[in-house]
């Protein structure tokens, strides 16, 4: 059974830092990416940061030089490191891993954990 465990939420004041950890289990799979993608409330769920089994990272604009992500596929952990985080930055945000399976991508999400950026 696939689990995706994330940690390191919380409350932070503006223009501080956060860093989440995300261990996955059971994936028998190839791994294409793991990464983050966040949703706030009334939101779509969006793409925050990736990184590709070979090491290609991906970021959205929102978060390019503020936000890192790295990882090991291979133990199948990524983190994310968040500073000069803005109250725009509050939402849940997922762990997700994607996965080569019988020549499909399939989506692994964990369950989440709140980042709540307010003064």
């Amino acid at each position: 059974q696939v689990q995706l465990v994330e940690s390191g939420g919380g409350l932070v004041q503006p223009g501080g830092s956060l860093r989440l950890s995300c261990a996955a289990s059971g994936i028998m799979d190839t791994i294409y990416h793991m990464g983050w993608y966040r949703q706030a409330p009334g939101e779509q769920r969006e793409l925050v940061a990736t990184i590709t089994n070979g090491g290609i990272i991906s970021y959205a604009d929102s978060v390019k030089c503020r936000f890192a992500i790295s990882g090991d596929n291979t133990k199948q952990t990524v983190y994310l490191q968040m500073n000069s985080l803005k109250a725009e930055d509050t939402a849940v945000y997922l762990c997700n891993t994607r996965v080569w399976s019988a020549g499909f991508m399939r989506d692994y999400w964990g369950q989440g954990t709140q980042v709540t950026v307010s003064s």
